[in-house]
C-alpha cells in the first residue's frame, strides 16, 4: 500500500522556539511567546551583543532541554503507521551562516534521538521548502507553505496568529491548533 507523503517542519511545529529560552538567558528577562508576533524572537538582541550572544547560542546545544509541543510526539508516532512522514526543518541561521553546521548537528543528533521510529533518510535540512512536494506539509511559518502540496496546514504559533482564516483560505492553507487538532483531521 502506498503511504502518503506527510512532510513536517520540527521548531515551532513539533518542539517550542529554541531561541525564547536563549533569550532570557542571555538578557536576565522573563519573556514569554505572548510578548512576541515577530518569527526572529533574537532581533530584541541589541546589535552591540549579538555576536556574543550568538557565539553562547552555537557553543551550547540549544535542543538539549527543548520543549515538545504538547502531545506531538505521540501524535507524530500514531501519524508515522499511516504516512510516509519527513521532517523538514532548516538549519542555515539567517544571521549566522557560517556557524550554522553546529546547529545542524545539535537538531540531526536531537531528531535522530527522539524519534527512533522515523526514517533518518527522511530528514530534509532546507530554508528553501518552495522546492518540495509531497501530499501533505504541516509548518508554523506561512511562506513554507508555497511548494506543490494537495493540503497545506498552518501550526498555529505566537508568530502567525494576526492571520486571518479568510488570507488563509485565498492561499488553500487550513489553521492547525494542536496535534490533537492534527489527529483529527489526519488519523
Amino acid at each position: 500500500m502506498h503511504k502518503k507523503k506527510l512532510i513536517v517542519d520540527f521548531d515551532d511545529t513539533i518542539v517550542e522556539s529554541i531561541f525564547l529560552q536563549r533569550v532570557n538567558r542571555f538578557l536576565k528577562t522573563n519573556y514569554t511567546f505572548d510578548d512576541f508576533q515577530n518569527y526572529y524572537i533574537d532581533e530584541i538582541i541589541k546589535p552591540c551583543d549579538q555576536d556574543k550572544f550568538y557565539g553562547e547560542f552555537c557553543d551550547t546545544n540549544p535542543y538539549f532541554d527543548v520543549e515538545f509541543i504538547k502531545d506531538a510526539k505521540e501524535v507524530l508516532y500514531r501519524l508515522s503507521k499511516k504516512y510516509d512522514i519527513y521532517i523538514c526543518s532548516g538549519c542555515v541561521m539567517y544571521n549566522m551562516p557560517s556557524r550554522s553546521a553546529q546547529i545542524f548537528s545539535y537538531k540531526y543528533d536531537y531528531i535522530i534521538k527522539t524519534f527512533p521510529f522515523l526514517s533518518p533518510q527522511k530528514f530534509i535540512f532546507t530554508n528553501s521548502k518552495e522546492v518540495l512536494q509531497g501530499d501533505i506539509i504541516i509548518d508554523d511559518f506561512l511562506g513554507n507553505l508555497t511548494g506543490n502540496f494537495k493540503e497545506k496546514y498552518l501550526f498555529t504559533s505566537y508568530h502567525n496568529k494576526s492571520y486571518t482564516d479568510e488570507e488563509l483560505k485565498e492561499k488553500n492553507i487550513i489553521r492547525v491548533d494542536s496535534w490533537k487538532d492534527i489527529e483529527k483531521r489526519l488519523l
